[in-house]
């Protein structure tokens, strides 16, 4: 297949510049969502990936993540996704219908390994699917502690 990329190797490249991080999938944000993200610690350093823009082709290491991975699963959007080497771990962030405030997102990434909506574990050139909490479960425990 001309311009087509391995898997394997779209998945390493990604792990390769993301592991470890933070992305935000998204089709725009709410009025002042994202001035708000922004004014958040740490709130510059999430990758934000807009659904709303086609994938290249041959598609980007994050392409192929989010494209092939992740929007299958029709979770709502905006949603977060911490990024290790062996399982991606993906929370939406509404309350309801609305996006929660951007201050939200570092207590929901303290507890995501364990409160999350799905995790994709790594398989060779892929992702397997694990359900978490319902869809409809989006409680914040702010007395949480992932140390």
């Amino acid at each position: 297949m001309p311009n087509s990329i391995s898997p394997i190797h779209l998945q390493e490249q990604f792990l390769k510049r993301f592991n470890g991080r933070t992305l935000i999938v998204h089709r725009g944000f709410p009025d002042q969502y994202f001035k708000e993200l922004l004014e958040q610690p740490g709130g510059g350093g999430h990758f934000r990936i807009d659904t709303r823009i086609a994938p290249s082709h041959p598609p980007t290491p994050i392409e192929w993540v989010v494209h092939q991975h992740v929007l299958p699963l029709d979770l709502p959007l905006p949603l977060l996704i911490k990024v290790d080497a062996d399982a991606l771990y993906l929370r939406h962030l509404l309350h309801g219908t609305h996006a929660g405030h951007p201050s939200e997102i570092l207590w929901m990434l303290d507890a995501i390994r364990e409160r999350y909506h799905v995790r994709l574990d790594r398989q060779q050139g892929t992702y397997q699917a694990v359900p978490g909490m319902a869809v409809e479960d989006n409680d914040i425990d702010y007395d949480f502690n992932n140390d």
